[in-house]
Parts: structure tokens; C-alpha cells; sequence
């Protein structure tokens, strides 16, 4: 498949058959998405939590390729008041299949206030991280936000996920230091990092957390850049 980061928590997966996944979709005012870079097809939307810059564009997205679009149960309940058709609420270890990928809901350690057009923010559910286990047997874990937590152990036990996707940026989420802690908790072979360097904050990168977990395998991307994996 193939792996395109878009900068911040955002990403395209593209399966040998065409299929498209987006993550966390915030492409307008994002200041990390590739200059130039259109989506040209989108099959799933996978949300993992209601901030602006994890679902700013997903409601555009979804009404224009007629996606699915899985969240938190009031996640999808706030986008179906928006006009969103094909939401498919789910909450934390459930499963269901969405196109030819299995998807499992997990804990993430993080807020969920949706922020609603005259500035009130209202309920959101919880967030949440993703276990992917595509066709061919191959799992990822997406964390989306999150602080490190003890049940990442439990994450590894259970799902054993190939490819992990962590943020490391600080202040918001983990930084490298918690990071590291969580991919030997996950057991991460190959971590791909995000939710860093958008804004001036966000201060982790890539190769301190590479100096922090020497065992794993810290795959950087550059926005835009596509990976086939």
C-alpha cells in the first residue's frame, strides 16, 4: 500500500486496489499539508477525535466522495446533524468492517471538544486510537492524540500491529520522551512519527525519538512524500 503523510495527524493510505483511506483529515489552513497535493479519491474516513485540526475537513471530504466515516458514536451523531450520511459510530474495543479493513477502536489519553461555528465547543465523545488489519494480514496502529498509557501493553498483546504511527510533538500530545516509553510498550518494530513541527510548540522530532528508542525502527516522512509499505 501506499502511505502518504499530509502533515500534522493527517494521512492517505491508498491498498493495492485503489481503495483510499484518510486519517484525521485537515487539509484547508493546515500549514504542513503539501502545497499542491489533491485528493482525488477517499473510500473511508477514520477520525479519531473531534479538534478542529483532526476533523476540519472532514465533513467537505465525506460529502464529496460520498465516504464512509467512522468516529466515536457522538463524534458521528454531531457530523450526521452536519449533513454526513455514511457515519459509522462505533466506541472503544469494538470492530467492524469498512471496505476490505477491518477496524478496531482503542483508548487514547487525550480531550475531545468539538468546536462548533460560533465558537461554543460541545461534547465529542472520547478520543480514540485505531488498530487497522488490512487483507493481507498486516495491522497498524494509528494512536492519533494521546499521552503514553500503561494499556498500550495490552494494544501489542492483543493486536501485535506492524507499523505503529505516534505523535512525539509535546504540549498537546506526547512528546519524544513519552513516545519512547510507548514503543516498548507496543513493541514497535517501525514507528512512524506525527503531530509535530506544524506550529513552533510542537517541538519533538523524529530523531530524538530515534536516540530514545535505538530498538525501533523511526520512520520519518516529509509531508507529501508517498511510501509504499
Amino acid at each position: 500500500m501506499d502511505i502518504t503523510w499530509l502533515g500534522h495527524g493527517t494521512f492517505q493510505f491508498v491498498l493495492p486496489g485503489g481503495e483510499t483511506l484518510l486519517l484525521d483529515p485537515w487539509t484547508d489552513g493546515n500549514p504542513a499539508y503539501p502545497k499542491g497535493f489533491e485528493i482525488d479519491r477517499c473510500d473511508t474516513i477514520l477520525i479519531s477525535h473531534g479538534h478542529f485540526d483532526h476533523i476540519h475537513d472532514a465533513i467537505p471530504v465525506a460529502k464529496r466522495f460520498d465516504a464512509k466515516v467512522v468516529a466515536i458514536y457522538e463524534t458521528c451523531h454531531w457530523l450526521g446533524t452536519k449533513g454526513v450520511e455514511n457515519c459509522l459510530g462505533m466506541n472503544k474495543g469494538g470492530s467492524q468492517k469498512v471496505g476490505s479493513v477491518t477496524v478496531t477502536m482503542t483508548h487514547a489519553v487525550h480531550s475531545c471538544g468539538i468546536s462548533e461555528d460560533d465558537g461554543s465547543i460541545v461534547y465529542g465523545g472520547e478520543a480514540a486510537g485505531y488498530v487497522l488489519t488490512f487483507e493481507d494480514g498486516r495491522v497498524v496502529y494509528f494512536a492519533g492524540d494521546t499521552n503514553v498509557f500503561s494499556d498500550m501493553a495490552l494494544i501489542a498483546e492483543l493486536y501485535k500491529p506492524d507499523l505503529v504511527m505516534l505523535p512525539i510533538g509535546d504540549l498537546y500530545t506526547m512528546g519524544p520522551r513519552e513516545a519512547a516509553l510507548a514503543c516498548r510498550l507496543l513493541r514497535a518494530k517501525t514507528v512512524i512519527p506525527m503531530h509535530f513541527g506544524t506550529f513552533p510548540p510542537l517541538t519533538g522530532r523524529p530523531n530524538q525519538l530515534q536516540s530514545l528508542a535505538p530498538e525501533t525502527k523511526v520512520w520519518g516522512l516529509t509531508p507529501g512524500e508517498t511510501v509504499t509499505w
